[in-house]
């Protein structure tokens, strides 16, 4: 054999016993579950997974970059996906992370009763489940992080009162499959049923939006214009994405600016229709205090360092340990001293400047 074909030889050898023992490495059983492989570019680091409902509404990318940026602040690693809107690839999503070796899977549910699987199928290869800012329903979650949100629909109707007293009144929800848009609802109606039950309010319209989809929600406010042939006084709408179809329904009669509506999430587009008075007010919910705690829960949970929860919330199943935020109403005359001075948004994003 010439020594040239000796030393091609020896060469394939070593690329060969690399690639068996590069194998074998990654085959490594997780020692946290002997059935599963941890697929992380340091087996020393957590691993969290964030599952995410959505990336199609402009709040969602907010919650995703601080999330992870915490988490890698913290030296973690961490993988997010987004089922955009749909109920079984959040669940192959989920089961891909479990499989993968998280030691903490972080959930934004599409569907609140769907995603009792999810934490079924976590807790079975011994992953703990954060529900984030929405609720999984009649599951054993571990934890829940999020806002208050029975006070956010609480916080809409007050506003809107302080602009209209009675009359006619529509109600555009959010998706009935999201447990906030259901928690959104009471409080609001909280608020508007003893006016209702005296007669000031006459609740002329009242439907969830499917998906949360701003088109259905135009749709929906288009409908509530025809059978009240255009009489309509005020408009609660769930979230900014459906206050911007509410608004586009309302201009194809001229009420845009001239019948007060409500938002959820401060938006920048639903901040500049604030400030060109097409919507009343929006609810600011603080997404960096919520994904940077979340972040921070989820790693303590990792670790098995104790969690500090200001509430139980029931899911159905189990009362939660929860860690609830303030939500805050923003208009016209306080947007400066909220999300401006929180650095949620710029001067030159909201007014042009």
């Amino acid at each position: 054999m010439s020594f040239r074909k000796h030393k091609l030889l020896v060469l394939l050898a070593l690329v060969l016993i690399v690639f068996v023992s590069a194998c074998s490495k990654e085959a490594t059983p997780d020692s946290k579950n002997t059935d599963q492989v941890k697929l992380t570019t340091d087996d020393n680091k957590v691993y969290i997974g964030f599952v995410l409902d959505t990336l199609q509404q402009e709040r969602w990318y907010k919650d995703k970059e601080l999330f992870e940026e915490k988490v890698t602040e913290l030296g973690g690693n961490v993988k997010t996906l987004a089922a955009n809107g749909s109920e079984s690839v959040q669940l192959a999503q989920a089961k891909l992370l479990i499989e993968e070796g998280v030691d903490v899977l972080v959930v934004v549910p599409y569907n609140a009763e769907a995603a009792a699987e999810i934490v079924e199928l976590a807790h079975k290869a011994n992953t703990k489940v954060i529900s984030y800012d929405r609720l999984i329903k009649n599951a054993d979650v571990d934890y829940y992080i999020s806002f208050d949100n029975v006070k956010v629909g609480e916080l809409q109707a007050k506003e809107i009162l302080k602009q209209q007293e009675s009359g006619n009144f529509a109600y555009i929800g959010g998706a009935e499959t999201d447990n906030n848009a259901v928690l959104f609802r009471e409080g609001a109606m909280k608020v508007l049923q003893p006016l209702i039950d005296q007669g000031k309010i006459n609740l002329v319209y009242d439907k969830y939006t499917d998906n949360w989809d701003p088109a259905v929600a135009e749709e929906n406010m288009l409908e509530a214009l025809k059978q009240t042939s255009g009489k309509i006084d005020a408009v609660i709408s769930a979230n900014d994405g459906n206050a911007g179809g509410v608004v586009n329904a309302l201009a194809t009669k001229g009420l845009d600016g001239k019948v007060p509506v409500t938002g959820q999430d401060a938006e920048l587009d639903a901040v500049k229709r604030i400030v060109a008075g097409k919507q009343t007010m929006t609810v600011y919910k603080s997404i960096n205090l919520l994904a940077l705690n979340a972040a921070e829960m989820a790693m303590k949970v990792a670790q098995d360092k104790k969690i500090e929860t200001n509430n139980a919330v029931n899911n159905g199943k189990i009362d939660v340990p929860s860690y609830l935020l303030e939500p805050v109403t923003v208009t016209k005359e306080n947007i400066d001293s909220t999300i401006i001075k929180d650095n949620y948004l710029t001067k030159e994003e909201v007014y042009g400047k």
